[in-house]
């Protein structure tokens, strides 16, 4: 925790002096802005909360690692790129990893740091003199993400550290592990107060659009009470979502990914980026996009996360989803004009669509496109699985045919509507809705550990999952060396 709390402040600030516009530069040397005169203004509280958003676009948060750690150790990808590219990712491909493997380290290095600027925020944003409602907004949309980087940790890793406040120079060391009980207890009172004080979506001004709803913080709410199996409480909190009038599904699947759709009608949530006019990547930029691009001409992208046989396998005969979700050696991509090419050093080589961005200013590295966190699909989808926990196929059936219809398009004689009602089979149904719906969007690891069926899936696969083992990620070997064993690794590690 040392290493990653310590720098904070540091970090802090030069986060904050990335993300300042013009007007503020200009008036105030930026190595004059310190802890103490900083948090002062209403422009440092926006400031400070557009701090916290500026890490989800770090290498730490959407990076490569976290490819690994949410799709390349599923069962919709494999490591991709060239053989001996990113072993550290066919450690991960393989569940022949260790506590040592940089997946971990990384992940939990980004989660914490945007954690710890959350902190600052919340603590700090409340004893300025500014407009009430904007510094309750501001620390809601802080409490949202501080929420959900610990709704992810906690899946990743089970019992982790929890961590509200900024830390005195004697508690770096000895921080200890909450239950999972708690972090979900946490978790939940966080996104309850986000809730109460956030907008909804169409309240918020064009230039503010991608910061979080009330709706965002309801939708990943009603995630948590699905993983704590409250089935009634997350079926109606997505159906507050679906009445809200807030979101609707964008009519063609293949154009939810365009530039043109970010922060669109589908979106609850996304992490905003941009191409800066520049040769190198700039603050507003993101790694996602590179990293999954074509490797080679004509994209120059890293090729990683292949689309895995077996979900280029799982989607039904015609379903439009599998063409927009997957790129072909051979194919015409989005842009209209621009052929892959085959790579020799890459085997059956397939790439992420959904990542896909057309060419923009600097290198790979400067990715402007957005990434989607929570759409409104996902929400219909975890209003089916709820109602059909408690019993209500109707209800269960109206929200999945509503995704399938969407995706089907004009041809009706593709993916016709649901009428299963046996609870089992419909069960079946729905998570396998679920994953063509939203393949390579880092959702399906977190799915198959909610349902319980890790073991059974990759057992299936020849993979070598050990049960008791891999459901949960170790604890990063670094940290729990940097607290000499106040931090307890997880079984079989």
């Amino acid at each position: 925790m040392m290493r990653i709390i310590n720098n904070i402040g540091l970090v802090f600030m030069i986060f904050i002096m990335s993300a300042c516009g013009d007007e503020f530069l200009d008036k105030k040397p930026l190595g004059q802005l310190t802890s103490e005169s900083f948090f002062k203004t209403e422009t440092h509280a926006i400031q400070a909360v557009n701090a916290v958003y500026a890490n989800f676009r770090s290498w730490e948060f959407c990076g490569l690692p976290y490819i690994g750690a949410t799709d390349v150790i599923s069962d919709d990808s494999d490591k991709g790129s060239s053989e001996n590219d990113g072993l550290f990712l066919k450690e991960i491909d393989d569940f022949l990893f260790d506590a040592t493997n940089q997946t971990f380290s990384t992940i939990w290095l980004g989660h914490y740091n945007s954690i710890s600027r959350a902190n600052q925020a919340i603590i700090n944003i409340p004893a300025i003199d500014m407009n009430e409602g904007l510094k309750n907004r501001l620390v809601g949309e802080a409490k949202f993400i501080r929420a959900f980087c610990y709704f992810r940790l906690v899946q990743w890793f089970g019992e982790v550290p929890l961590v509200d406040k900024q830390l005195a120079d004697n508690e770096y060391f000895t921080q200890t592990q909450s239950s999972v009980q708690e972090i979900y207890d946490f978790v939940e009172k966080d996104l309850k107060d986000a809730i109460a004080s956030l907008p909804e979506k169409s309240e918020y001004a064009s230039p503010d659009l991608g910061r979080a709803t009330k709706g965002a913080a309801k939708g990943i709410l009603a995630k948590l009470y699905l993983l704590e199996k409250k089935n009634a409480e997350a079926l109606a909190l997505c159906e507050e979502i679906i009445n809200s009038n807030q979101y609707q599904l964008v009519p063609q699947y293949n154009l939810i990914f365009t530039e043109a759709n970010e922060n669109g009608t589908e979106s609850v949530f996304e992490i905003g980026a941009v191409a800066l006019q520049a040769a190198v990547a700039g603050p507003g930029a993101t790694p996602y996009n590179m990293v999954q691009g074509v490797r080679g001409i004509p994209n120059l992208g890293w090729g990683f996360n292949r689309p895995s046989d077996d979900l280029v396998a799982a989607y039904e005969p015609g379903d439009p989803r599998r063409q927009a979700t997957v790129i072909y050696v051979g194919e015409i991509l989005p842009d209209g004009v621009t052929q892959v090419q085959d790579n020799p050093d890459i085997f059956n080589e397939r790439f992420n669509q959904k990542a896909w961005v057309p060419a923009h200013a600097g290198l790979q590295d400067n990715g402007p496109g957005n990434i989607r966190i929570l759409r409104y699909a996902d929400v219909l989808l975890v209003a089916a699985e709820a109602a059909n926990e408690v019993g209500n196929s109707a209800k269960a059936l109206e929200y999945v045919n509503q995704v399938r219809k969407r995706a089907r398009g004009s041809n009706n004689f593709i993916l016709k509507d649901l009428t299963i009602t046996n609870q089992s089979d419909l069960r079946t149904a729905i998570r396998k809705e679920r994953r063509v719906e939203l393949a390579l969007e880092q959702h399906r690891w977190f799915d198959l550990k909610r349902w319980g069926i890790q073991s059974e899936v990759f057992t299936k696969l020849g993979k070598n999952f050990i049960t008791g083992k891999h459901e949960l990620f170790p604890l990063p070997q670094t940290e729990i060396d940097l607290t000499t064993g106040n931090l307890k690794q997880n079984p079989g590690y």
